[in-house]
């Protein structure tokens, strides 16, 4: 794959998502003239005969996967039937018409949900499959797991570069807001802004604040898609994280700092506090020649001004991948 070769025919599967749009936002500034998306009324991506039609029409020459079915825990324990099997039917059909119509290049990014639960620190690729899953996410990381098999024996089987990263806890642009569904960091920025709002009125917080989570901006695993497109990657499975971790307290003072809040931070105790570290060992990746580019103090601070920017339209934004 030649650095040079900007007309490659690039489909971006879940191009409105915040992992997609962030993937086609790097590309459209590399020079990349040639990008593929559809929404999802024009392509059911569930459907194996339109995706198989729509790879014989477009006939992409890479396809980047950031297309699934997503949602918090509440989803997951509620639908777990459509977990499992829209994401594997979204997948399946992407990997199989990719191996059929002889794609050179296929990026299918996961989750670090897909690793066991207890795995040791940081969590190397190696720990795939080598214990139990999270109970509250494991369909979501069951559906995964299988992409992330189904690209490897594709490359072991018929030579092909078919790739998968699995990042860590994402931000950005484009992140779901929504207090009721969102994860940690687009949460507590919401909550501190609308606290602000308020006169600076107290925010609470669940669990103690000791865990520990990494974050990567979007728009570094971006980079990482871009660098698996542009090189020839020697393994099938790479993590995708910052290195560093903080704990949940340390990232509420980041936060409310960059928000401007002034007032009081309560913890509440009687709620969970989850896994107490989840760290990927990003290692494998970045000797290869990828490193992140934002640190957290400069990655909120821009996703904090993304949402001042677009805050009025969050009751209306769909925040699914696909």
């Amino acid at each position: 794959m030649k650095k040079s070769n900007k007309s490659l025919k690039i489909y971006v599967a879940g191009h409105k998502g915040m992992v997609g749009s962030a993937c086609v936002r790097l590309l459209e500034s590399l020079g990349y003239t040639n990008l593929i998306v559809r929404i999802s009324k024009d392509l059911d991506l569930r459907n194996q005969s339109q995706v198989y039609d729509f790879f014989r029409h477009t006939k992409p020459d890479v396809v980047i996967d950031a297309a699934a079915k997503v949602g918090g825990i509440l989803a997951n324990n509620e639908y777990p039937y459509q977990f499992l099997m829209e994401n594997m039917q979204i997948q399946n059909n992407l990997i199989g018409a990719a191996h059929e119509f002889n794609i050179s290049k296929f990026i299918f990014l996961g989750s670090s949900c897909v690793y066991p639960k207890l795995a040791p620190q940081p969590i190397k690729e190696e720990y795939l499959l080598t214990d139990y899953l999270e109970p509250t996410n494991e369909w979501y990381a069951i559906a995964k797991i299988s992409g992330i098999k189904l690209c490897e024996s594709i490359r072991k089987q018929f030579g092909k570069d078919f790739v998968s990263l699995m990042p860590t806890n994402l931000y950005g642009s484009n992140d779901n807001f929504d207090l009721q569904t969102s994860h940690v960091l687009p949460a507590m920025i919401r909550k501190f802004h609308e606290a602000k709002e308020n006169n600076h009125s107290d925010v609470t917080l669940w669990g103690t604040g000791s865990p520990m989570r990494e974050f990567l901006h979007v728009d570094d695993l971006a980079n990482a898609v871009i660098f698996a497109l542009e090189n020839i990657l020697p393994d099938f499975l790479y993590n995708v994280g910052s290195g560093t971790d903080v704990t949940i307290n340390e990232l509420a003072k980041i936060i409310q700092s960059h928000v401007g809040h002034r007032g009081i931070v309560k913890w509440d105790t009687t709620k969970p506090d989850g896994t107490p570290k989840k760290l990927l060992d990003s290692s494998k990746m970045m000797q290869l020649g990828w490193s992140p580019s934002y640190n957290l103090n400069s990655g909120i601070a821009k996703t904090y001004t993304w949402f001042l920017d677009n805050k009025v339209d969050l009751k209306e934004v769909k925040f699914e991948i696909n």
